[in-house]
Formats: C-alpha cells, structure tokens, sequence
C-alpha cells in the first residue's frame, strides 16, 4: 500500500460539522430488507460473512480515548513527496449531500482519492456511490453505520455517544461493510468512525474483523467549516506522507475552492497524490 496538513486543537471540535448529526443506535438503521433476506440480484455482491472473532477477549478496560490510540493509523510509510487525499461521506440529516464540484474537480484532474462512506449516507446517495465506486480513482472504505465513536464502554467525544460494547463495535463495522460488499462486490479493508474517536480495544476488534483504523495526519477542512483559505493553507502544509482528512458532503462549504487553489501549487512543489491502498500505512 502507498501514499495529510495539521490545524490547531482550537478547530477540533469544529470537525462534527462535516457530519451533520450526532449518529444512531446501529439496532436502528432502517433498511428496506434485512441483509440476509436479500436476494444477489438486487445487490452487487451477495451477502458478506462477518468474521467469526471471540468477543470474550475484548472484555476488559480500556487505558487509551481519542484520536491517535494504539493501533490507529494516520500516516503513509514512506518519505516520497506524496499525499493521500481522504474525504468523508458522514450521512444523516444534515450529512447526506454531495460536493459534486469537488469531486468533479478531483476527477477532472486524475487526482486519487479514499472516500471514507458512512451507511446512510449511501442510502441517500444510492447511485452517486456507484458511480464513485466505479471510478477507478477512488477507493471506498467503511465510514460506520450510525457514525459513532468506537468504544467498548459507551465514551462519548463531542456530546456524541460511542458504541456501548464489543457487540455494538462490530455492528458499526460490520453493517457498513455488509452494504458496501453488497454494492460493490468488495469489502472495505479500511474504516474510520464517526468523530475519528476510538478506544485501544475497539481498535483491537476492527483489526480482528479484518480492517485497518485510518485516521489522518492533516485536518484538511476541520468538518467542513474551514473557508476555502484555510483548506489550502492547511494542504501547503503537508508534509510527505501525509493522509489529509476532509469532507465530501457538504457542497456549500470551503473545500472544493480550498482544494482547488493548493492543488495546482502542491503539483508545482513536486507532490503527488495516491490512494491509501498503494501504500503501507504507519
């Protein structure tokens, strides 16, 4: 695997504006069948088997809260002038658009992307997802299902609820991964959840599931409320290696414009872009 641009703490909590709300009981997401009552004409890829993993390993404390806990990702492994541009799709009611300029723009110039989709997002977006999943330029990779912070005792980041359990830990993995396999006949290798938050042994039972825990190392558009300034401002300042976290769902916000200023001068400095699945990740 081959190929982000740090803001002050002070934009952090900022970063839930990209997401629109403040996610769902994963027992609660609305689908029009269960999974297992689909039939593989109506989906890409028939039904995907969840990892039988003993849960009775992950049942004890954690020591470590937030972003960047052991076993999460935010780096490329190498020392190669190249970025790794990842974009959000958080879902929910104030979640679910689509920054067409942004990604017409990404597409316009063969810039690669990971595009991190949350469940209802792709419920909302059912046929712009296949388009993008299409695309060889993008990777898709599992955003959860209800947009929570992953943790196996209920913590909260940003007001927003985590998961409860070792059990609610594999439904926001797994139910995003099951749709996502459904639609497109592959199964995300990646996840990122909702708030980027995460304690060690949610990490631990990602990892037994068969996915990497990729944050980032450069807050591209703090949640989508950075102007379109401060987006390329926070670009310029990436260094090799960098994986930028941005967002792909609110069109009205600075960082199409933002994205579009710094390309053309990262280019200029001798940075090239790539997708997360063409390097180690670190």
């Amino acid at each position: 695997m081959k190929r982000l641009v740090g803001c002050v703490l002070l934009f952090l909590g900022a970063s839930l504006y990209g997401c629109g709300d403040q996610g769902e009981d994963p027992e609660t997401i609305v689908r029009e069948k269960p999974i297992e009552e689909r039939d593989d004409e109506e989906e890409g890829g028939g039904e995907w088997t969840v990892p039988d993993i003993d849960l009775s390993s992950f049942r004890h404390d954690p020591t470590e809260w937030g972003e960047n806990v052991t076993g999460v990702k935010t780096k490329l492994d190498t020392k190669e002038q190249v970025i790794a541009l990842t974009l959000d799709a958080c879902g929910g009611p104030h979640g679910s658009q689509f920054d067409e300029e942004l990604l017409a723009y990404l597409q316009e110039k063969e810039i690669p992307a990971t595009l991190f989709v949350n469940e209802r997002w792709i419920d909302e977006n059912e046929d712009v997802f296949l388009s993008l999943a299409n695309n060889p330029l993008f990777q898709i990779e599992n955003h959860g299902s209800a947009h929570k912070p992953l943790s196996v005792n209920g913590r909260s980041a940003w007001n927003i609820e985590g998961t409860k359990s070792p059990e609610e830990v594999v439904k926001e993995i797994t139910n995003n991964q099951q749709r996502i396999y459904q639609l497109t006949g592959r199964s995300p290798m990646l996840f990122r959840s909702g708030t980027a938050f995460y304690d060690e042994v949610a990490v631990e039972i990602a990892n037994a599931l068969g996915v990497e825990v990729v944050n980032y190392s450069v807050l591209g558009d703090a949640g989508a409320t950075f102007t379109a300034e401060q987006v390329k401002e926070a670009l310029l300042n990436a260094e090799p290696g960098a994986i930028v976290l941005m967002h792909m769902n609110q069109p009205a916000s600075g960082t199409a414009e933002g994205v579009k200023a710094a390309i053309p001068l990262l280019i200029e400095k001798g940075y090239t872009f790539a997708r997360l699945d063409e390097y180690d990740l670190t």
